[in-house]
């Protein structure tokens, strides 16, 4: 067998004002043919997966090109011109191939593009014609489009939220593939639109119920080949937005769209269940100082740059300084700017400096102060899962007795190595701030004796029922009430 596999990425935030071009990807991940790296990032697992498949069955896996850019807001339309024709362009040569095995996110918008993924999968299709295998691993937080439906034979997605399971979902991925080419199943996808729009974490119920429940059922009927949940992408506004329920079955499209009917209505019941209750910054804040053990964490959800924001909102740390609070660390704030200033100082040295809050409104106001640098460190990396997640030329200051991180490039707080890579030990402090919605759950939540979820400012567009979308659908929850109920009156 000859199989081609490659990944391109990215997560596109539409009301972000921080625009993506190729040096954008290449800051996060860009690997030509052979070249990535022997431990995956979050959408390029089916390669890495697809090495060990290559020696397992003595196949030829041809890879391709792997690139991933941090979530931000729109991607430059030649960027994703030159990056998707690059890879064809490598599909191409292969020819001929057995199978294309993708890494893709599922949210990524260009420029005269809202659905890239649908665009470059037709691309795919057109080159391996319509007998050929074609199959993809994608982030649930994007939008399952009809084009992608038509130009592929089977998707699935990662189920944990954060996302812990990338590997595992690869490897499911693969194995569908290949019982696919020996011919031991025929994918069929089915699809129930759930029409609302919602944060899943598998991290508290009842999703991680929901979760369990859609694994046990893959385990026990060997007519399900794969179940997903596509949460959508509420910062995407696509025409298309949405949460879906997908359905891989051994050629069974009418049993597989009753199952994702049924798990898609239940999935709808239990809408605005899902999301951790929230405090704003001054709560989080009041309840931090009081505890009476540490580290609490204090997660400044919608300042995430893994939901494309910027990272450099300084609401949270506003109200740590008014309050004088101590024993704290802040990871990150993103300034570039401030980063160079402080390295053009070097370490020791005591400055004035103005950072944060320069991306947009609602992310507070840069903050003023003659600050000490502590530790400057050149390419930064903390830990994510099996992988490494950059953060850049990254600066760790102190100002009014807290401990503040500057990096370049921005990343969500995924790991406490963020905080120790700079110098700073988190377990010893009583506070620590992560940007981040989710993701740093798995590893934050083995050090902290609290968590605090904080919604500070307006980075992010986190109410769908009052965000401004003006190509996203009305149609559904909670932008309407229940937009189910005609369907079930007439039945």
């Amino acid at each position: 067998m000859r199989i081609f596999t490659a990944a391109l990425a990215t997560e596109t935030n539409t009301f972000s004002p921080i625009c993506i071009d190729r040096r954008a990807f290449e800051a996060s991940l860009y690997a030509p043919p052979g070249m990535h790296p022997e431990t995956p990032t979050l959408c390029s697992a089916p390669i890495t997966v697809g090495r060990q498949i290559a020696v397992q069955k003595g196949w030829d896996v041809i890879e391709g090109t792997a690139t991933w850019a941090d979530p931000a807001g729109l991607v430059n339309r030649l960027t994703y011109e030159e990056l998707r024709d690059e890879i064809l362009g490598q599909l191409r040569a292969a020819m001929p191939v057995d199978a294309v095995v993708l890494g893709l996110h599922g949210a990524m918008v260009a420029d005269g593009y809202e659905d890239t993924e649908g665009d470059f999968l037709s691309g795919v299709r057109e080159i391996v014609g319509p007998d050929i295998l074609v199959c993809a691993e994608l982030d649930p937080h994007s939008h399952l489009t009809e084009k992608r439906l038509a130009a592929a034979n089977f998707f699935v997605y990662f189920k944990e939220f954060p996302h812990t399971d990338f590997v595992d979902r690869a490897e499911d991925l693969w194995r569908i593939a290949i019982d696919t080419l020996e011919g031991r199943v025929k994918p069929v996808m089915s699809v129930f639109d759930c029409r609302m729009i919602d944060v899943f974490p598998t991290s508290r119920e009842p999703m991680r119920s929901f979760v369990d429940k859609i694994m046990a059922m893959e385990k026990s009927d060997a007519d399900i080949l794969s179940i997903s949940v596509i949460h959508g992408f509420m910062a995407g506004d696509v025409p298309e937005m949405g949460t879906k329920l997908l359905v891989v079955t051994d050629n069974k499209p009418d049993k597989g769209s009753a199952i994702a009917r049924d798990l898609g209505l239940e999935l709808f019941s239990k809408r605005g269940t899902f999301i951790m209750p929230q405090i704003d910054e001054k709560q989080a804040v009041s309840q931090a100082m009081a505890a009476t053990s540490g580290p609490v964490v204090i997660a400044d959800l919608w300042d995430n740059p893994g939901g494309g924001t910027a990272g450099d909102a300084t609401v949270v740390l506003q109200e740590l300084l008014d309050r004088g609070a101590a024993d704290t660390a802040i990871g990150t704030i993103w300034d570039p700017m401030a980063v160079q200033i402080c390295m053009a100082a070097g370490e020791g040295a005591e400055i004035p400096l103005r950072f944060g809050a320069k991306s947009a409104p609602g992310t507070g106001n840069p903050i003023d102060g003659h600050v000490k640098i502590i530790r400057l460190v050149t390419n930064a990396e903390m830990r994510f899962g099996e992988s490494f997640a950059p953060f850049g030329d990254a600066a760790h200051i102190q100002l009014g007795g807290i401990d503040i991180i500057l990096n370049s490039t921005r990343a969500q707080s995924f790991d406490p190595s963020l905080f120790s890579v700079m110098g700073i030990d988190p377990t010893a402090k009583k506070i620590l701030v992560i940007k981040s919605t989710n993701h740093f759950y798995a590893s934050f939540s083995k050090i902290a004796s609290e968590i605090l979820y904080c919604s500070a400012g307006t980075p992010y567009p986190n109410n769908p029922a009052r965000t401004p979308y003006r190509r996203a659908r009305k149609d559904i929850w909670p932008m309407v009430a229940d937009p189910h109920a005609a369907e079930r009156k007439d039945a």
